[in-house]
């Protein structure tokens, strides 16, 4: 096994290592839920990244929020996570209770300036933490809307605000090392008591 080969190996995580020796579409997901995997099969460096869908997370928060007010960069508002839950076919357990929170930055333009850092507790009992930054933004007419966590959950009309990030993952378990290595969005909307995130990795 030559070098490049050996460090494709380590990289991508202990199960996804185990299925870069079978076959694969090029960057693709192992279907058995062991990650990552690379391969020469199907690629094309010109085609657009694919997205392969991680899990989705239900998120509670604490309400009302706190705010530290008006700054020099906006209106500080800060949601305290007190627990949730994340299912999906690479991914599920629950979000720790008391271990995160969202600090969100409003601009002068209205945009919400995401920063976000929680913790997740798998099934199998794996912790792993997840931050992002990102964007949250609607027209005026629908800013209340938007941001009413409490209402009840309306994926139909959540493409009246846009809401986005680029979550990374952290983790010192080999089962889910793979995590470590890629890039991630997220497609969320609010409502049932916080925020609704699909995860989607990028191919």
């Amino acid at each position: 096994m030559d070098q490049l080969r050996r460090n494709m190996l380590l990289g991508a995580g202990a199960f996804g290592a185990a299925t870069l020796t079978g076959e694969s579409k090029a960057h693709g997901m192992d279907p058995n839920g062991g990650g990552l995997v690379l391969s020469s099969e199907g690629w094309d460096a010109e085609a657009p990244p694919e997205l392969v869908f991680l899990t989705e997370a239900r998120v509670q928060l604490r309400l009302p929020p706190t705010t530290t007010g008006s700054g020099p960069g906006g209106h500080r508002i800060i949601f305290n996570v007190t627990g949730g839950t994340f299912e999906g076919p690479y991914l599920r357990g629950r979000v720790t209770e008391d271990a995160g929170a969202d600090w969100v930055n409003i601009r002068a333009d209205g945009v919400g300036d995401l920063d976000v850092r929680f913790t997740w507790k798998t099934h199998d009992d794996a912790l792993i933490y997840v931050h992002w930054h990102g964007r949250f933004w609607s027209g005026p007419e629908d800013a209340e809307y938007a941001a009413d966590v409490t209402k009840a959950d309306d994926p139909n009309g959540a493409w009246r605000y846009y809401f986005r990030a680029a979550p990374q993952f952290e983790t010192g378990d080999p089962r889910y090392a793979w995590l470590n290595n890629i890039v991630a969005v997220t497609k969320s909307r609010t409502g049932d008591g916080g925020p609704i995130h699909r995860f989607f990795a990028v191919l």
